[in-house]
């Protein structure tokens, strides 16, 4: 027949009442079905648990020993109940998440701390250098839950939020010829050599570079690339070349960087967060519900 649940609840009933009676009551059942588990529960262990007669019930040194491991089962199980349905209801669980790195600087921490405070048994298992595109191919394939990523999207099954607008800026050597203006002219930059992120890493800002260059009359030349803006933008401070970036990116403060905006009408970024639209994971859709109040879309 083999130990069941049930035999060490009656067990740990019985053994903490020192009374069928008692137990029974407490179980909600007969007397006798409770005496008959108990029976059941010693033939198949091989020992006596307790010593029992008309007046008095009492627990055997086997019974003893036994109490506190049956304990430790009942309250295993129940905190793994607990644990299935805080999950199922999206308390607890693992969410992974694409993001970029610089151009997420504020707004990940704003999505990490307030999940934290609201389940602290949600687990954001975060996987960084994942560029826009590259985070939403993941999220449409199932590799990541959310991704931290740029519209337009035109994946079929893959929703969008915005959560932040973001402007195309200059990044220039302090010494630069243009650092002195309030705006840059992009046609000032076609003779310029840049640094930029590799272009075939499913970067959305090196493909907003290369656009507004176009735009402006000139193909980039990109005499560098690096993997991430924290890289880029040192050596655009070390003389290397010049860059586009986003307003989001500001935050690195280098000696020898400074920031200007583009002259002309301003070229903006929508980032957003995506998922799939069938992902049944409970944990992401309380952290998307988060993300309304931690990330709302800006107006």
């Amino acid at each position: 027949m083999g130990v069941e649940l049930r035999h060490l609840t009656a067990f740990v009933a019985v053994a903490e009442e020192l009374h069928f009676g008692r137990a029974a009551q407490r179980l909600r059942m007969a007397q006798p079905p409770l005496s008959q588990q108990i029976r059941q529960l010693e033939k198949e262990l091989g020992v006596t648990l307790f010593e029992r007669n008309t007046r008095s019930v009492r627990l055997t040194n086997a019974g003893e020993s036994f109490l506190e491991p049956a304990r430790t089962v009942l309250d295993d199980v129940e905190d793994a109940v607990g644990a299935a349905r805080a999950a199922g209801r999206g308390e607890r669980g693992r969410v992974t998440v694409g993001f970029a790195g610089a151009s997420s600087h504020e707004t990940l921490p704003l999505l990490t701390r307030a999940v934290r405070a609201a389940h602290p048994g949600l687990e954001l298992v975060m996987r960084g250098q994942t560029y826009a595109d590259v985070a939403l191919a993941r999220v449409a394939d199932g590799t990541l839950d959310l991704g931290f990523v740029r519209l337009p999207v035109n994946q079929p099954g893959v929703a969008t939020r915005v959560i932040e607008v973001e402007e195309l800026i200059c990044a220039l050597p302090t010494d630069h010829r243009l650092a002195g203006l309030d705006r840059v002219p992009i046609a000032e930059l076609a003779d310029e050599p840049f640094v930029s992120f590799p272009s075939n890493a499913g970067s959305t800002l090196r493909d907003a570079l290369v656009k507004a260059c176009v735009a402006g009359g000139f193909s980039p030349r990109v005499v560098q690339e690096a993997p991430d803006s924290y890289t880029i933008l040192a050596l655009v401070a070390a003389g290397v070349g010049v860059t586009l970036t986003l307003t989001s990116c500001q935050h690195i403060q280098q000696t020898g960087l400074v920031y200007r905006r583009l002259a002309g009408e301003p070229t903006r970024l929508r980032a957003a967060l995506a998922w799939r639209e069938d992902n049944i994971n409970a944990a992401l859709h309380t952290v998307l519900g988060i993300a309304e109040t931690a990330l709302p879309t800006p107006d």
